[in-house]
């Protein structure tokens, strides 16, 4: 068999695993709601899925006062914890992930959400003993900072140039650019295809079942 070209795959969690792009879009316009901020369209508010909360924050509502933002994420939080345990994986991520571990490949996130958040995500999905390492953006810095990816390749003893990214954001694939990653797209979360194909990912997935062959022929 020939070798494979990754050693470590590393997911975003919301928007590639998780279905979860249209709850957390409607969470942060509740939010500015609940405060009486202005409420951002849904593109907007999807815009920013993957960043750091505050960071999030701060750029899906740019022209207000910084006091708000503490309280946008208190707010945002507070719908999101009501909503997250009707959240599922998308079709297909379980089996993949389970498959990808058997191959042997290094597997590993680097999300946008707090490390309690994935934690409670982990838990529900009963995912955690898949990963091999995980990373949170209120543990380093938040994407497109290309901390994750180094933190995460220093922790399995991994190369950069054998790891591959995987996301739904320009943030995801952005990331992976700067911390010298390989980078796959995946079509069926936050950002347009358009925006994603513009950053000239590796390999554009409609689905999971598409990532899942693409990897078990190309990873």
């Amino acid at each position: 068999m020939a070798r494979k070209k990754f050693d470590l795959i590393v997911f975003d969690w919301d928007g590639t695993l998780m279905d979860s792009t249209s709850t957390i879009a409607k969470c942060i316009q509740a939010a500015a709601k609940d405060l009486g901020l202005p409420v951002p369209d849904t593109r907007a508010a999807s815009y920013v899925i993957g960043l750091g909360l505050q960071d999030a924050m701060e750029a899906v509502l740019p022209g207000v006062d910084p006091k708000y933002y503490p309280r946008m994420v208190e707010r945002y939080r507070y719908h999101y914890l009501s909503k997250d345990k009707g959240l599922d994986l998308f079709d297909g991520v379980r089996e993949m992930l389970v498959d990808l571990s058997q191959q042997g490949y290094f597997l590993a996130v680097a999300t946008g959400k707090s490390r309690v958040g994935l934690n409670r995500a982990l838990d529900a999905t009963k995912l955690l003993s898949v990963f091999d390492a995980t990373r949170c953006a209120d543990e380093t810095f938040s994407k497109p900072h290309p901390a994750m990816l180094q933190e995460l390749t220093r922790e399995l003893g991994q190369d950069m140039q054998r790891t591959v990214m995987i996301g739904d954001t320009t943030h995801d694939l952005q990331m992976a650019s700067n911390a010298g990653a390989a980078a796959i797209a995946v079509h069926y979360g936050a950002h347009p295809s358009e925006q994603l194909s513009a950053l000239n990912p590796l390999f554009s997935a409609n689905s999971v079942a598409d990532l899942h062959a693409w990897l078990r022929e190309n990873g």
